[in-house]
């Protein structure tokens, strides 16, 4: 949860070093493409991606990569996502790089306690999530939603088939302020800046 991309919460990863495709190669450069081992690789080895509802901005997340899915938890003390349809967009960056390295059309189910995925869903998200008690996973039961997310078609982009744009979207709008125009300090501020004669608010 820790290795977050540079363009900020709110923005996918741009292609580190990479150009558009030439339009005379085409797709077939996707084609030839083992897209299953990519996922499968860049899933396991970064522990973040992307997802993009339609007609939203691309929301980053934890997951767990098992069995071919990618299992994601949200809910109170988990992570914040917001309501996902039947089919998303996922974003994979480069674990080497940082760069948008995959994106895929993918299906979202919601996997509930009665599910036969739920044992498998919540061992590896366990496994993945940093200070997990012993009940969190009765927690995730009763509060928290968990998600199985499974990439399916062909790649929207892929090694040698890139959009030209960056990915970045505007920071979303917020009414967050400071209460001070100046910090607080303990014990107030010192009347003279250290090391001159100006007084500390010149």
């Amino acid at each position: 949860m820790t290795d977050t991309a540079s363009e900020g919460p709110g923005a996918a990863p741009a292609v580190a070093g990479a150009t558009p495709a030439d339009a005379s190669a085409g797709p077939a450069a996707v084609t030839q493409l083992n897209v299953t081992a990519l996922f499968a690789e860049a899933a396991a080895k970064s522990g973040l991606m992307w997802v993009q509802p339609p007609g939203d901005r691309a929301w980053p997340f934890w997951h767990a990569w098992a069995d071919d899915t990618v299992y994601v938890v949200s809910g109170p003390g988990e992570q914040t996502l917001p309501w996902l349809p039947a089919e998303v967009v996922l974003v994979l960056r480069s674990k080497d790089n940082g760069g948008r390295l995959l994106t895929v059309n993918a299906s979202v189910r919601e996997v509930g306690p009665q599910d036969e995925q739920w044992a498998a869903a919540t061992e590896a998200l366990k496994a993945g999530r940093l200070n997990a008690t012993d009940d969190v996973v009765e927690r995730w039961s009763r509060e928290c939603t968990v998600r199985a997310v499974t990439p399916f078609g062909a790649p929207l982009e892929a090694p040698g088939s890139y959009g030209a744009g960056s990915g970045a979207a505007p920071v979303p709008p917020s009414d967050a302020t400071t209460s001070h125009w100046r910090p607080w300090h303990w014990r107030g501020r010192p009347r003279r800046r250290r090391g001159s004669h100006l007084p500390a608010g010149d």
